[in-house]
């Protein structure tokens, strides 16, 4: 196995960056997810408001950036502003909807027939048979000296049926998860040992008993405020 594909959301749901080389550290992909979107009563994701998807994040020299502008810059907010909300730093675990890691599998993407950005995963694992991933849960991957552990399929939501270019809904898309994935596609994982890792890295399996220290985020029940 190897890896075949590796992704940061420097702003929590919009769009994300592809890197050939990504350092992890005991907090997921150094710079993922570290500004978000506020509304009047919390956090704004794409579960809710299915636009913010299509912006284009990326990270600069100093930062996060949204459509090439800082963060904390006005053309910055004024592409966020129409969708409810407001840009903010916020760099707590509860960031992460579950774990800080995603994790998907070139044999379950082909198999579900989508665009992998749809599943938004931090790391794509090539040279996988479509089903193999359903057994990893209590394995880590060993990736030279890094070493991720995971923890439990995902299940997945809305977001899985918004196109990343266009906005489009297409509820076909989650329907086919939940038919014929159990509505679940990648996996939940965490950063064991940090280090960096490269698109082409060789990838070991192998079981461990570990288990993370912090699960969750709002969506498993521990809301957060920024």
């Amino acid at each position: 196995m190897h890896v075949s594909g590796l992704w940061r959301y420097p702003v929590k749901s919009l769009g994300g960056e592809e890197l050939q080389s990504a350092t992890f550290t005991s907090d997921g992909v150094e710079g993922d997810r570290l500004v978000h979107v506020q509304g009047p009563r919390g956090v704004l994701t794409g579960r809710t408001r299915y636009g913010l998807l299509t912006i284009p994040a990326s990270t600069g020299p100093s930062g996060p950036l949204v459509d090439g502008h800082p963060w904390d810059s006005w053309e910055a907010h004024a592409l966020v502003l129409p969708h409810g909300g407001r840009l903010t730093p916020y760099a707590g675990p509860e960031r992460f909807d579950v774990l800080n890691v995603l994790v998907a599998t070139d044999g379950q993407v082909a198999a579900a027939g989508l665009d992998v950005r749809r599943l938004r995963p931090n790391i794509l694992i090539g040279g996988v048979e479509a089903g193999a991933e359903d057994s990893w849960p209590g394995h880590a991957l060993v990736i030279g000296d890094v070493v991720i552990g995971m923890y439990t399929k995902r299940a997945r939501c809305v977001v899985t049926t918004i196109d990343p270019d266009t906005g489009a809904q297409d509820l076909d898309v989650h329907r086919r998860i939940r038919h014929e994935f159990g509505g679940k596609l990648c996996l939940d994982s965490w950063v064991m040992r940090p280090g960096v890792v490269n698109v082409g890295d060789t990838v070991e399996l192998v079981p461990t008993d570990e288990l993370p220290e912090h699960v969750g985020g709002w969506i498993v029940g521990r809301p957060y405020a920024v």
